[in-house]
């Protein structure tokens, strides 16, 4: 039996999401961000302003590079959501909006690098113009006087947590990672992993300057690449699924 867009919709689903050390609930199915929210696990308390909820998922739609729009079937005038990209930041993005983050948020931060996602590599990684702001956004992490720049990478949970040495917590403030909290983050992704669901893990790090002198033209893009990713900061996972059809 085929299975992708027959058994299953074809549109990966963001349905849970972890972040500063708390886990929540995605709502929804498919690309449509006006159903559905961003819920805390067991309580099923509102998370849309949730520090550690709101620069994950900011952080995570700086490194993608996928839209979604709402469009109309020339043939029945039916409106729908289409994602344009890769269908694994789909999710991201459309989470994103539901927690505010419309298609205009990522035009503000304007980018200086982009590292693409590569086997060897294992993860997409990003550099974004911060220049000016305390924060990362509205109800965001603090970004420390003096930062312009930030990297943000977005990829395999275990490669990433390899160049990881802080986290984010609850209330967006920072503290260290050690050796056992990132074992605790791997046992949440293995939970994950274990009902079928595709995790990504996203960090950062912020700079006052470029970590690499942009006017040589021999750097190679892995050597800016390793110039960005060391020292990453953990903001959270993402965990999403192409869930089934309705009467499947």
């Amino acid at each position: 039996s085929d299975k992708t867009g027959t058994l299953t919709e074809g549109k990966m689903t963001m349905v849970h999401m972890w972040a500063g050390g708390v886990s929540y609930d995605v709502g929804g199915k498919g690309f449509d961000p006006t159903v559905g929210k961003v819920k805390r696990a067991g309580t099923g308390a509102d998370a849309s302003q949730d520090p550690a909820v709101r620069s994950a998922l900011l952080s995570a739609v700086l490194c993608c590079n996928t839209t979604i729009s709402k469009v109309t079937d020339p043939e029945t005038g039916d409106e729908k959501w289409e994602q344009k990209g890769n269908s694994s930041e789909a999710p991201i993005v459309v989470a994103a909006r539901k927690v505010g983050f419309d298609e205009s948020t990522s035009t503000e931060f304007r980018r200086v690098l982009e590292v693409p996602f590569s086997s060897s590599r294992k993860m997409m990684l990003t550099l974004s113009d911060v220049s000016g702001r305390t924060h990362l956004c509205k109800d965001g992490m603090p970004l420390n006087e003096g930062v312009s720049l930030l990297a943000v990478c977005k990829g395999a949970p275990n490669f990433i947590l390899d160049f990881c040495t802080e986290q984010i917590t609850e209330d967006g403030s920072t503290q260290p990672l050690s050796d056992r909290d990132k074992a605790s983050v791997l046992d949440i992704v293995d939970e994950y992993s274990s009902q079928a669901l595709r995790v990504l893990a996203i960090a950062v790090r912020t700079f006052e300057a470029m970590p690499f002198d942009a006017a040589d033209e021999d750097l190679s893009t892995d050597q800016k690449f390793e110039a960005c990713r060391s020292k990453l900061k953990l903001v959270g996972l993402v965990a999403s699924i192409d869930p089934d059809r309705d009467g499947v």
